[in-house]
């Protein structure tokens, strides 16, 4: 329909169309889940009318979300935005790690470019995210949803409740599960491709031609098609050679003859002739261990045998929950961070990593489950095992480890330490926070302003106001002895005085013009008084400037418990 057409190009969003078009990535500090179904509309205009600039758009947003921006697990974001090159390590730190909902509009990218390209490269992120982030988030007893996968070693995820907790996620998780056929075959008039290595059964009704998978894939690396036709039939079969699978190590074979010769990794093996019923072939495909880094960290790396994702278990303890309750925030793990100094490190150089991973040790019984002997230092994590991500629930798990030479963790060690140590106290105080700038977070706490602007800063978002206000509701879950803590930039100029008020009474006016004179941000506690909490469950935070003053610029805005009350 032509007007629907029209309609879908307007609704375009041209500051991301037209960016994506000319090669340009601006998706930084961005919302993730925001721009992706953006590329799935791309995607879908470019394929009803063979429109270069949406194509192009559609297929660069792609490459630059799944090869430079996700996660080992084929997840992207972190606080549901797209971190700066810089801020990548973010993802080792944040509780807000991946959120499903972005894989799910992936995939759904990733399909509809594969109808109009197809490309092993496109199934191998397919596979990648299906395997390691889709299944791994729900839960397979109680069947609850995921919403952030943390990313930062030795924290743990939350789990919707049925009829409960309906969060995007688990409307998109509902749909998640019922897909797992989807994108296992796809054809054309005379061609079937074998995309996804699942136990199946395909009935091709053009061609009156029924095809059976057999496989334990990942727990074995073989997979058997049989090929039952009423007739002799001819097509071309076109099998996935994996890009986790070398050329040598590759193997299809159909009547004695192994067609992977000379194929390369992520492609296809064409096998074209007339099919008889009762025609098999055999795929073998090897997995070997290998060590990935997290995007522009290097010295955090995840572990993957084939395609699959390595974790392991570490400890169950302090943890408040692993079912959701239906608060605002409930989707968040909000049980305590462990120390990055305390989580499993691995010391060594790639060589000396990739040595000890070539000698892990299989587990009878446990299909992909391995010790690794020396690969971790510490004594209380020595008997790690490392099995399949989409295995582990209901515990502290490791997905990316820290990894490096005992020199640079010595150091790391008595650099970072106090520093974190101090962040994590703030952390544990905390009983509500905003980032300011950062959209979601300003959603989830109701913010209005009036005259405000937003921006990036050393890779922190910020907020301020200019004769104007901004103000945040914020829950106290009945605390009296709160105070209230404000990040703000240390090198500030002009005129910079506010008032901060609570419900709409006055806490403090504040001038923070050359108050520092330091290039990084600080935080400032303010005490709350009883009677301005008194008998409350939220209380809204507001920042107004002065007349012909600006309030902010404001990084963070924070409830904590008063330890001195």
């Amino acid at each position: 329909n032509a007007q629907y057409l029209k309609a879908a190009k307007r609704f375009s969003h041209k500051w991301l169309l037209n960016s994506m078009a000319a090669g340009k990535d601006n998706l930084d500090n961005k919302h993730a889940n925001t721009q992706v179904p953006k590329a799935v509309g791309y995607q879908r205009i470019a394929e009803l009318t063979n429109d270069t600039t949406y194509t192009t758009a559609a297929t660069f947003f792609w490459n630059r979300v799944v090869n430079h921006r996700s996660l080992s697990l084929g997840g992207n974001s972190r606080r549901e935005h797209f971190p700066e090159k810089d801020d990548c390590i973010s993802y080792a730190e944040e509780r807000e790690g991946p959120e499903t909902c972005n894989t799910y509009n992936m995939l759904k990218l990733t399909e509809g470019l594969f109808r109009m390209h197809p490309s092993a490269s496109y199934s191998d992120f397919y596979e990648r995210a299906v395997f390691n982030h889709i299944l791994s988030s729900q839960h397979p007893e109680h069947g609850g949803y995921v919403y952030f996968t943390p990313a930062r070693p030795c924290h743990y995820r939350v789990y919707s409740a049925p009829n409960s907790a309906m969060w995007c996620c688990v409307g998109t998780g509902m749909e998640n599960h019922g897909k797992y056929g989807e994108f296992i075959y796809s054809h054309t008039t005379d061609s079937l491709f074998i995309n996804l290595f699942i136990a199946s059964k395909l009935n091709w009704k053009d061609k009156k031609v029924t095809l059976t998978q057999k496989t334990l894939f990942p727990d074995e690396e073989n997979s058997q098609i049989t090929i039952n036709v009423k007739k002799p039939t001819r097509f071309t079969l076109l099998l996935r050679h994996p890009r986790w699978v070398s050329s040598s190590d590759m193997k299809v074979t159909h009547n004695g003859k192994n067609y992977a010769i000379g194929s390369s990794p992520s492609s296809y093996i064409r096998i074209d002739k007339i099919w008889k019923n009762g025609d098999v072939v055999n795929i073998n495909t090897p997995m070997k261990v290998s060590i990935e880094e997290m995007p522009n960290v290097p010295n955090y790396i995840s572990i993957l045998r084939g395609p699959i994702l390595l974790g392991a278990k570490t400890e169950k303890g302090n943890m408040k929950r692993f079912i959701a309750n239906d608060s605002r925030m409930g989707h968040v793990a909000y049980g305590p961070l462990v120390p990055s100094f305390e989580a499993p490190f691995i010391i060594g150089n790639r060589d000396e990593i990739q040595d000890k991973l070539n000698n892990m040790q299989p587990i009878a019984g446990k299909p992909l489950s391995y010790t690794i002997p020396g690969l971790v230092q510490q004594e209380k994590y020595k008997d790690l095992i490392f099995e399949p991500f989409f295995r582990i629930h209901d515990s502290r798990y490791v997905i990316y480890w820290q990894s490096m030479s005992q020199k640079e963790f010595e150091y790391y060690q008595a650099s970072k330490k106090e520093e974190e140590m101090q962040k994590l106290q703030i952390d544990r105080r905390t009983i509500d926070f905003v980032i300011a700038g950062e959209q979601q977070p300003e959603a989830d706490h109701l913010m209005k302003n009036e005259k405000s602007r937003t921006g990036n800063l050393e890779k922190e978002a910020w907020r301020e106001a200019k004769n104007g206000f901004f103000q945040y509701k914020l829950h106290t879950a009945g605390n009296e002895a709160l105070s209230l803590m404000v990040r703000y930039w240390g090198r500030e100029t002009g005129n910079r005085t506010f008032d901060i008020l609570i419900d709409g009474k006055k806490l403090v006016t504040e001038n923070i013009a050359k108050k520092w004179n330091k290039n990084a941000f600080v935080n400032v506690e303010y005490p709350i008084p009883t009677e301005m909490l008194k008998n409350k469950q939220y209380i809204t935070v507001t920042f107004q400037s002065k007349n012909n003053n600006t309030a902010g610029k404001v990084a963070a805005v924070r409830l904590l418990i008063d330890y001195h009350k």
